[in-house]
């Protein structure tokens, strides 16, 4: 009797067990659906998994049945913030009002030349009546350049003012003025001219060096339309060898550099000036997404040497080089750069340099082609010395070179004032006697 009374009390106590029990789950899984109804799913069979339909207070997407097997990724669209990393840029606006109004657009005028200039006969009779050897009208160029100083000094490239006539500079706020040149560098194609206003907003140059992949904005007035700003990024950093100039560490970029834009700025995305824009590799005249830019550091030394001395000094050594086959298939490591010829009496000849001779390396450093030869000796000042390690009939040998200074280009293309021969002052003045006697 007291079992039965024990059997029947345990059947009515079951229920409101399982009651309390179910009721403690729903309390458990109301504490964070998501989490723990998951949670709970796992624990029960794959047949009675069910799929949660979407929560009308959010805009979460109701959950599609699977119907196979196939696992599929968890995309998820809400990004993650970190506070340390900086929000995206949706404008250059603020780099570009900043660079701009440093940037100028710059017009000039050429005489054409006559096409008796280079008859020295020809050309002291023109003047003996009174005739220049240039034509009165001109041709009109533009470019764009950087105001660098408060003072006026406006940097460009020497191509731009080349035979210049005259320079007019149009500034961003509206101002025009004629320019004066202070100085030209046609190896480095950089030039420093002056205006006389007041008000001037010199760009900043970066501090760091440029790296690939960075955002690069070009500022200047391509095809004469007006101050006009592109967009790209730094496509490779010290280009060399192009054949542009005598001195080349190009920065490339794929920001458009079309016939106009030489001289202006290419900017950062903070709108430091990393580069001065000069050239663009295109077979159609425009721009291809192969542009060419000086980067700051040449800008700055050739900057400030025309500035203070009207030119730029650098270091020579008085060699031809030979120039390194470029063989993409070839696997030889190709080190040093052979001397091809020596010049009579110059640094190199001084110091026992020989043709024939191979430089391994110039002050520790390795020069592995003609360009990084150049490139070295260039930035050491005249008169001072260079520990040179050559190869000679297989023996290497160290020898110490006292840097020449180099010619200019100008120096070296600079027409020459000669004496006329008898052949052509007779010549003159029979020129003289018809125009005399008719």
């Amino acid at each position: 009797m007291k079992q039965s009374e024990h059997g029947i009390s345990m059947l009515k106590i079951l229920p409101w067990i399982m009651v309390f029990a179910l009721a403690g789950l729903l309390a458990w899984v109301a504490q964070d659906p998501k989490k723990n109804g998951d949670e709970l799913q796992s624990y029960l069979p794959q047949e009675l998994h069910v799929r949660t339909p979407p929560n009308e207070n959010t805009q979460e997407p109701a959950q599609q049945i699977d119907k196979t097997d196939t696992w599929q990724p968890i995309i998820d669209t809400q990004p993650k913030i970190n506070p340390d990393t900086p929000a995206p840029i949706n404008s250059y606006h603020d780099a570009v009002s900043r660079a701009s109004v440093s940037v100028v657009n710059i017009y000039t005028t050429q005489k054409a030349s006559s096409i008796y200039a280079h008859d020295p006969v020809l050309q002291q009779f023109f003047e003996y009546y009174g005739q220049g050897q240039e034509h009165s009208e001109g041709t009109s160029s533009l470019g764009s350049g950087v105001i660098v100083s408060e003072d006026g000094y406006i940097v460009t490239n020497a191509h731009v003012i080349e035979r210049a006539h005259e320079i007019v500079v149009a500034l961003a706020d509206g101002r025009k003025s004629k320019a004066t040149v202070v100085g030209s560098d046609t190896d480095s194609d950089l030039a420093v001219i002056k205006i006389a206003l007041d008000n001037l907003t010199p760009l900043a140059f970066r501090k760091d060096a440029i790296n690939v992949g960075d955002v690069a904005l070009a500022i200047g007035n391509p095809f004469g339309v007006g101050q006009t700003v592109t967009q790209g990024i730094i496509s490779a950093t010290g280009r060399a060898g192009l054949g542009i100039s005598t001195f080349e560490d190009f920065i490339q970029t794929d920001a458009a550099i079309n016939p106009g834009n030489s001289g202006g700025a290419l900017v950062d995305a903070n709108g430091a000036l990393v580069g001065i824009n000069t050239v663009i590799y295109s077979r159609s005249g425009g721009s291809m997404g192969i542009g060419f830019a000086i980067p700051t550091s040449i800008v700055e030394q050739v900057m400030n040497s025309l500035i203070t001395h009207g030119k730029v000094s650098r270091g020579w050594l008085g060699v031809g080089l030979a120039p390194t086959p470029i063989n993409p298939t070839d696997l030889t490591k190709h080190n040093g750069v052979t001397i091809a010829n020596v010049m009579p009496n110059g640094p190199a000849d001084n110091a026992g340099i020989k043709a024939g001779d191979v430089i391994i390396s110039i002050d520790g450093v390795q020069t592995t082609d003609p360009n990084t030869l150049v490139g070295i000796v260039s930035k050491k000042s005249p008169n001072s010395t260079l520990n040179t390690m050559i190869l000679r009939d297989g023996v290497e040998q160290t020898l110490s070179i006292t840097v020449g200074e180099r010619p200019t280009q100008q120096t070296v293309q600079a027409p020459t004032q000669r004496q006329l021969t008898p052949q052509e002052s007779e010549r003159l003045n029979e020129l003289l006697r018809h125009l005399q006697g008719r």
